[in-house]
């Protein structure tokens, strides 16, 4: 309860933040929402599909929770009904529509439906297609009763990083121990820091796999540029494996054979060239460094995967 109550507070501090400075929040920082206009919405025309998810999107950024058009594991969606379809006693008549929208927020990759909330609007157009617009229009991120849905969508959210927290972190592991870091790592750097239990956790799990990661890419590298300095001890030779050595990172198990390495091979290019060696190697990094370049891992990989996901909302409504 104690921790929940922090991370209730968290939310509380948040949403005000972002209301004031949603483009400058860290992105890794805050829980995010993709907005999905699903395809089976009944009778809704083409042309008001983009206005819904226009509208989907300004309350998610509205709220600080604006996020990518598709990829994100949340999601905030609508479905939409027709209510009343009336023509205006006018010359001439009009088509009069009120629509019910109804609002979901929740975990589109295993289907789980967080919050929800419905809300009522009306247009007028000259035919179906423009009043339906025009109701959709209607819809407002201030609307109370939305402001209220988002609140409790992202303590849903919250609350499944809590619950789920142990879970990520074993499954992370399992992954890692198939020397797929990139992925683990991922996986971990995923969970916002607002909620900060779950988020230490996995900043704390996600360091061994960090070292794991680069003692295997500093065995692997090293390896290969006493290949390059064996097969030739020149100044092509050199500058091969110095670009090498020069990515390693410093905190990796074997750095002391890297800069064994390079000591030598800048011995033999002064010898050679009568030059100073123009590589360095990798300084010590801080700690908020390694965070970084966890994230930087994590969102390479990120980047690296299908540009669309297909979402899963069965049994939402």
């Amino acid at each position: 309860m104690k921790h929940l109550i922090i991370c209730i507070l968290c939310l509380v501090g948040i949403n005000i933040f972002a209301q004031n400075s949603a483009g400058k929040s860290d992105d890794m920082a805050r829980i995010t929402l993709a907005t999905f206009v699903p395809q089976q919405i009944d009778k809704m025309p083409d042309a008001a599909r983009s206005i819904l998810a226009n509208k989907l999107s300004q309350i998610a950024t509205q709220s600080g929770m604006g996020g990518a058009a598709s990829r994100e594991r949340f999601i905030i969606t609508a479905n939409v009904n027709i209510i009343s379809k009336d023509l205006t006693p006018t010359a001439p008549p009009l088509t009069a529509l009120v629509l019910e929208v109804t609002l979901y927020i929740g975990d589109g990759i295993d289907g789980t439906k967080f919050a929800s909330t419905s809300i009522s609007v009306k247009g007028v157009g000259e035919n179906e297609t423009k009043a339906y617009i025009s109701a959709l229009k209607g819809i407002s991120p201030n609307n109370t009763n939305i402001q209220t849905f988002v609140n409790e969508g992202k303590l849903k959210i919250v609350e499944y990083y809590n619950s789920k927290c142990d879970f990520f972190i074993k499954e992370a592991q399992t992954i890692a121990s198939q020397n797929k870091f990139d992925e683990a790592i991922f996986k971990l750097t995923a969970v916002p820091e607002i909620c900060k239990e779950c988020y230490d956790k996995c900043m704390d799990a996600v360091s061994p796999i960090f070292q794991k990661q680069i003692d295997r890419d500093c065995n692997l590298k090293l390896s290969e540029a006493n290949n390059y300095w064996g097969a030739s001890q020149t100044l092509e030779g050199a500058s091969q494996a110095a670009e090498l050595l020069s990515t390693i990172e410093p905190s990796a198990s074997c750095f002391g054979e890297v800069k064994a390495l390079s000591n030598k091979i800048a011995t033999r290019v002064k010898e050679l060239d009568t030059r100073e060696w123009n590589y360095t190697l990798k300084e010590q990094t801080q700690k908020s460094e390694r965070i970084k370049a966890y994230r930087d891992i994590g969102v390479a990989y990120g980047n690296g995967q299908p540009k669309s996901v297909t979402y899963n909302v069965r049994g939402w409504w």
